[in-house]
C-alpha cells in the first residue's frame, strides 16, 4: 500500500502549525498536535526533505541491523497498531524495517507528510513564521504558519573536522552519510575517525574485508558495562545536553559523557583487536595520516565518523545563533523566537527523548496557539 498522494499545495497557505521534518521528533511531534485538534495537511503541515519515510534511518548503509547501533523506541501509538521494533525482524536491513513502520503509521493516523519538501528559509512575517520550501520538481511555495516545529535533525549536516594537509591527501575520504558498504573498501588500508556507535560499526564490518583498519579518537573511549546505556551516566549527559542548549552553546556529544555499551558483538570485536583505539593522529599527507609520535600511517582510504551537528541552516533568517555558537533552548523553545520550537534538539535528541518530548511539545504549541 501507498501513501495517498496530498492535494498540492497553493503558492502560499496559511496553517496553524508546520513541523519541519519526519523523524522521530517530527512525527512524535505531529502524532500528539492531531491527537489535540489540528488537522492534517490544513491545520498542520508536515514537510519532509527526504524521498521516503524512516527519517535519517533510511540513509543508513545496508549492512546496518536493528541492535548494533543505538535503540530505535516505538513511536507514540505503534504499539496501539501492533507495532513494535522490538519485536522487528532484525534479519533484515535496519532502513527497510523503520522506513516500513514509519510509512505504516503515517498512514494509520493520516498525518499527510509531504515529501520530497525542502524547506529553505523561516522568516518572521506580519501573523506568524513564514516557511519557504522547495519540491523535487523545483516548485517554491510559501507557508505563514503561527507556530513552527523544527525537527531537522542532523542527517544532513555531518562534521568533519580540519587536520593540517586534509587536502593533499590523495585517497578517497567518506563521512557517515556517505559510508554504504565494506565492499567498497575491499582490500584497501583504511583509518576510520571518531569514538561513536557507527565508527565501531564501520569497523566491525571491514574486519576480514579491508587489508588492515587503524582506528583514531579524539578522547579515548570509555567502554560502558554491559549492553545499555548506564542509567546514571545517560541522565547526566541528557543534564549536560540541556545546559548547553540553555546557553546557546554548540551541543556535545551524547557518547562522550555516557560511554558506549559493550554489546555481545562489540565484545567480540574487543576480544579480537578490532577495536583498539589511538589518539588521533596530527596531519594528513597524500599517502595517508601522520600520528602524534610521527608514525606514517598509509591509507587508501578516510571515512570520517565525527558526528553530526543540527541542521539549522534555514533557520539563519530568524538570527537566533549566538555568540557560543548555538541557539538558545529552552525546554523545546526558542528564547529568542519563541514562535519556533525545536523537536529533537539537545536533551531531546536520542530516541526516546524526542518520544518523550513529543507531547510536552504539541502541549507548549497549542498553548502558544490559544494565547494568540
Amino acid at each position: 500500500m501507498t501513501d495517498p498522494t496530498p492535494e498540492p499545495l497553493p503558492d502560499d497557505q496559511h496553517a496553524r502549525v508546520v513541523v519541519i521534518g519526519a523523524g522521530q521528533a517530527g512525527l512524535s511531534v505531529a502524532y500528539h498536535l492531531r491527537r489535540l485538534g489540528l488537522t492534517p495537511g490544513s491545520d498542520l503541515v508536515v514537510l519532509d526533505r527526504a524521498p521516503s519515510t524512516g527519517g535519517a534511518w533510511q540513509f543508513r548503509w545496508e549492512a546496518l541491523r536493528l541492535g548494533w547501533a543505538h535503540r530505535v523506541h516505538d513511536l507514540p501509538g505503534m504499539p496501539e497498531m501492533g507495532l513494535r521494533f522490538e519485536d522487528a525482524d532484525r534479519s533484515r536491513p535496519a532502513r527497510d524495517v523503520v522506513g516500513e513502520y514509519y510509512r505504516r503509521f503515517e498512514q494509520h493516523h493520516g498525518l499527510q507528510v509531504r515529501r520530497p519538501v525542502a524547506v529553505t528559509s523561516v522568516t518572521r512575517v506580519d501573523g506568524g513564521l513564514q516557511v519557504a520550501t522547495r519540491s523535487a520538481d523545483g516548485r517554491a511555495q510559501r507557508i505563514v504558519a503561527e507556530a513552527v516545529v523544527n525537527a531537522s535533525g542532523t542527517w544532513g549536516t555531518p562534521f568533519v573536522p580540519w587536520y593540517p594537509g586534509r587536502d593533499t591527501f590523495t585517497g578517497r575520504q567518506v563521512d557517515t552519510t556517505e559510508y554504504r558498504s565494506a565492499d567498497e573498501f575491499a582490500g584497501q588500508d583504511v583509518v576510520v575517525v571518531g569514538g561513536g556507535t557507527s565508527a565501531i560499526g564501520f569497523l566491525l564490518e571491514l574486519d576480514g574485508v579491508a587489508r588492515s583498519t587503524r582506528w583514531f579518537t579524539r578522547r579515548p573511549v570509555v567502554w560502558a558495562d554491559g549492553s545499555a546505556l548506564d542509567v546514571e551516566s545517560a541522565v547526566a549527559a541528557v543534564a549536560e545536553q540541556d545546559r548547553a542548549a540553555r546557553a546557546g552553546e554548540v551541543l556535545p556529544s551524547i557518547v562522550s559523557g555516557t560511554g558506549v555499551p559493550v554489546s555481545d558483538r562489540i565484545r567480540e570485536g574487543l576480544d579480537h583487536g578490532v577495536l583498539r583505539d589511538e589518539p588521533v593522529f596530527t596531519a594528513m599527507d597524500p599517502d595517508g595520516v601522520v600520528t602524534s609520535n610521527g608514525e606514517h600511517v598509509h591509507a587508501d582510504a578516510v571515512i570520517w565518523a565525527t558526528g553530526f551537528r543540527a541542521d539549522l541552516r534555514h533557520l539563519a533568517p530568524l538570527h537566533l545563533r549566538t555568540e557560543h555558537g548555538g541557539v538558545a533552548v529552552v525546554d523545546g523553545q526558542s528564547v529568542d523566537e519563541p514562535r519556533l520550537f525545536l523537536a529533537g534538539y539537545g536533551p531531546q535528541a536520542s530516541t526516546i527523548g524526542a518520544n518523550r518530548a513529543g507531547r510536552r511539545t504539541a502541549r507548549q504549541v497549542m498553548a502558544l496557539l490559544a494565547h494568540d
